[in-house]
């Protein structure tokens, strides 16, 4: 579908319409060289999507044949061609399927990167994600008279280099590790580019009573000297004043990246709390949460898996969320209502 709005800026979004969407599975970092026990685990629970949300495989190179092939490492496990049969598939990258470790707009394989990408996640030839810089896109689901919209994010095509870490935090006893980076302060600093920004505005003006945004780093958390919006402080704010100036209502956000799972919740936002629920483990783990903050209980350092689940009848619509680890243990789960991110 598309739409022309006066900024000249095609406006598209996959349209479904779908008798019923109550579940829908995600996560991110998924090394092809490692077991999959995970994507065993998944289509029990019985979601009617899975989204990738970045690493989903571990790529790391400027090699395009060698990419292609751990792409066909990933497709050809037993695990993964079973959450493929049983679950539709939706996917956007983070640095290391994108090409290397925290590259960003530089990376000069990304246009090659893009091709391989959208042809092991069967984009459709006449899709509009093929017709434009970047693979960012959008879904919008028809559910019993209501309506889902899905946006995925792409935090890698346009995004400006990383600024290193300067050393001001070294008598901060919060961080008590090496930090990469520093928060980038200068006004044209750019994390999502100006083209992804204005098309994410045409999205958030589109009706919806319940819209999912897939970041492949964490959105809602405090700076932490790793990857994460927070380096990029006035595109995380313009973020959170492009939310209220649209109206968008119904909005959190899903992550990954981090290589563990947290819940954080933002009440600073200047509109209603915006949540963000960090999956990023299928394979993936690290040694310890780094501060933040806004965190809502523990993080969860074992592989896992993140799960929405929507209850479209309950007064307001109800949507839960979820962490699944690959015990098959819940261990994280927050219930918001709608009518509380109005």
């Amino acid at each position: 579908m598309k739409l022309l709005t006066t900024l000249f800026i095609v406006s598209f979004s996959t349209c479904f319409s779908q008798d019923t969407i109550t579940s829908i599975a995600f996560g991110s970092c998924a090394h092809q060289d490692k077991p999959t026990p995970i994507f065993n685990l998944i289509p029990t629970h019985h979601p009617d999507l899975f989204i990738f949300l970045g690493d989903n495989i571990y790529a790391d190179t400027k090699n395009m044949g060698l990419m292609k092939k751990k792409y066909k490492k990933l497709g050809k496990k037993a695990e993964y061609k079973k959450l493929k049969e049983s679950t539709p598939i939706l996917a956007t990258w983070d640095d290391h399927d994108y090409g290397m470790n925290d590259v960003g707009r530089h990376y000069e394989k990304k246009k090659e990167s893009k091709k391989i990408f959208l042809k092991f996640f069967h984009e459709p030839k006449n899709s509009e994600r093929r017709k434009h810089e970047g693979i960012y896109t959008s879904y919008i689901y028809h559910v019993d008279g209501k309506i889902l919209q899905i946006i995925l994010l792409d935090n890698r095509t346009f995004r400006d280099d990383l600024l290193p870490y300067d050393g001001s935090l070294k008598t901060d006893s919060l961080y008590k590790y090496e930090l990469d980076y520093s928060p980038i302060q200068t006004p044209d600093s750019t994390f999502l580019g100006e083209m992804q920004w204005k098309w994410l505005e045409t999205e958030l003006v589109k009706p919806a009573d319940v819209r999912i945004i897939g970041s492949s780093t964490q959105f809602a958390t405090q700076f932490n000297g790793y990857e994460t919006w927070a380096n990029f402080p006035r595109e995380q704010e313009r973020m959170f004043n492009l939310i209220n100036s649209t109206k968008a209502n119904g909005v959190f956000f899903i992550s990954g990246d981090v290589h563990y799972s947290e819940l954080s919740k933002r009440t600073d936002t200047g509109t209603y709390p915006i949540y963000d629920i960090t999956a990023s483990g299928l394979t993936e783990e690290w040694k310890f949460a780094t501060p933040n903050k806004y965190r809502i209980g523990n993080a969860i350092m074992e592989n896992h898996f993140g799960l929405i689940k929507i209850d479209w009848k309950a007064p307001g619509i109800n949507v839960t969320l979820e962490i699944w680890d690959v015990n098959n243990q819940l261990r994280i789960q927050q219930l918001i209502n709608m009518n509380d991110l109005k």
